[in-house]
């Protein structure tokens, strides 16, 4: 049987993550003295409650390869031999490495063993790494066996499109997820930035005055890029606001033709640690060669 694993940032529901049975490592987020686990010890709302308080910028941490054999344990006791770990982006995240070292690690210690292990960097962010989880979950329910799976994985990881704006740029600056030239600019023209991956990194490829010209913007590129055979659901990601989501996902029926499923999901602590509050995502399979 197959198990798909991720780490906590591909902040899926736990409505979906039940649903597929999904093994999830948490990170770990560092909140003055005391360390919480990722949707285990703190939930995002409690989160962002807090974060406008706080002196200092919260800091995260992989999850331990520990933590990833600790789930590969207990499913193979239920019978599961083949494990397919999709994880965020190597280039913002050390999720990637402690995977493959709990990978090396397994083998160590069951050099004879039949199970087989394959670790995915998604070069994703955040609902990135969620969309291939789900999209990976429902080929297997269509039938895909493990090499499929891997193969699909490893060929549309990239067109996996990201777009993502935020209120306020200090938390990508300080976490140094995006560079001081691109958030200067930002800051000065008082504009909404936006940004996607671009070599497993975020950067600003566009700036909008105000949410209504942003909302248009997302509309735009998702009618111009997507892939309309690949695509069957759209994620839609927020941090501390729920009414722009609602009202992206509103106007993305009003404004195209696409009749899938559109979910509305919340970005947890180790992620809204990097975007802050305000934050507005969104994710979907672009074409080959845009």
């Amino acid at each position: 049987m197959i198990k798909i694993m991720a780490d906590s940032t591909c902040d899926l529901s736990q409505e979906i993550i039940e649903k597929y049975n999904i093994g999830v490592a948490p990170l770990n987020v560092e909140i003055g003295d005391k360390t919480y686990r990722d949707k285990v010890d703190i939930t995002p709302d409690r989160f962002y409650e807090l974060l406008p308080t706080l002196q200092e910028l919260p800091s995260t941490s992989m999850p331990s390869p520990e933590e990833y054999l600790s789930i590969i344990d207990k499913a193979m006791e239920e019978g599961y031999d083949q494990f397919l770990i999709i994880c965020m982006s190597s280039g913002t995240s050390g999720s990637y490495q402690s995977a493959e070292i709990a990978k090396e690690y397994f083998y160590d210690r069951n050099p004879d063993s039949d199970i087989r292990i394959h670790v995915v960097d998604s070069l994703s962010m955040s609902h990135g790494s969620g969309w291939l989880i789900m999209k990976s979950a429902q080929l297997l329910q269509e039938g895909y066996d493990f090499d499929q799976l891997v193969q699909f994985n490893e060929d549309n990881k990239k067109r996996v499109k990201h777009f993502l704006c935020v209120d306020d740029l200090n938390n990508l600056i300080k976490s140094g997820r995006l560079t001081n030239a691109s958030a200067f600019i930002g800051k000065l023209l008082r504009v909404k930035p936006i940004m996607t991956m671009k070599k497993s990194k975020g950067a600003i490829v566009a700036k909008e005055r105000g949410w209504n010209k942003v909302l248009r913007y997302y509309v735009n590129e998702f009618l111009e890029r997507v892939d309309r055979d690949q695509t069957n659901f759209i994620i839609i990601g927020y941090t501390s606001d729920i009414h722009i989501a609602n009202a992206l996902r509103d106007k993305m029926r009003q404004d195209t033709d696409f009749n899938g499923d559109i979910h509305i999901m919340q970005m947890g602590v180790a992620v809204g640690t990097h975007v802050g509050l305000g934050g507005l995502s969104m994710f979907f399979m672009e074409k080959q060669g845009v």
